[in-house]
């Protein structure tokens, strides 16, 4: 077992959001306890709600579903440079569409705790911790600490590399 991996088993690394309904601003109670827990950066929530789990799990897929498109979008941008050095028109939409992306992940994630969290699937790693055997709810959303450091430099570094090939590529032809 890795480093991260013994520090997600201590009991203080772990956040679980417990579905106790006791007034009728439950839900409201759970986003500040999930507040609360992304501040302090554990390095496991457990949500169990059902309605937080599920849409924290859907606004951390749209981030990804954002930076993978900005990253796939800036690789077809460099490649069809590439693959047709004389034609700029099949660049030019990949390269917009990969800065849209990072610019939209950037304006609305960077500021986020949960871009730092992915929602883990893995039923190995979720075996191994210890608190999913004390849970109330059939099916929780389990977020596990990520560093997204190379996340962020790979989207950045393929939309700026396509934009840059492309204003290049423009340049060229209208000289």
């Amino acid at each position: 077992m890795d480093a991260a991996g013994d520090r997600s088993l201590h009991s203080s690394n772990v956040a679980v959001i417990r579905e106790v309904y006791d007034s009728e601003y439950s839900q409201q109670c759970f986003s500040m306890e999930l507040e609360k827990a992304l501040d302090a950066c554990c390095t496991v929530i457990v949500i169990e709600p059902s309605q937080l789990g599920d849409e924290t799990a859907r606004w951390i897929s749209v981030g990804n579903c954002l930076h993978k498109s900005a990253v796939f979008s800036g690789a077809c941008s460099v490649l069809s440079g590439f693959l047709w050095p004389g034609r700029v028109v099949p660049q030019v939409p990949f390269s917009i569409f990969s800065a849209l992306c990072a610019s939209l992940y950037t304006v609305s994630w960077q500021f986020d705790h949960c871009v730092k969290y992915q929602v883990e699937r893995d039923p190995r790693r979720l075996a191994r911790l210890p608190i999913l055997g004390a849970l109330t709810a059939a099916s929780p959303v389990v977020l596990v600490r990520k560093d997204n450091t190379r996340k962020i430099v790979l989207h950045w570094t393929a939309s700026l590399a396509a934009a840059a090939l492309c204003v290049y590529r423009l340049y060229r032809t209208m000289k």
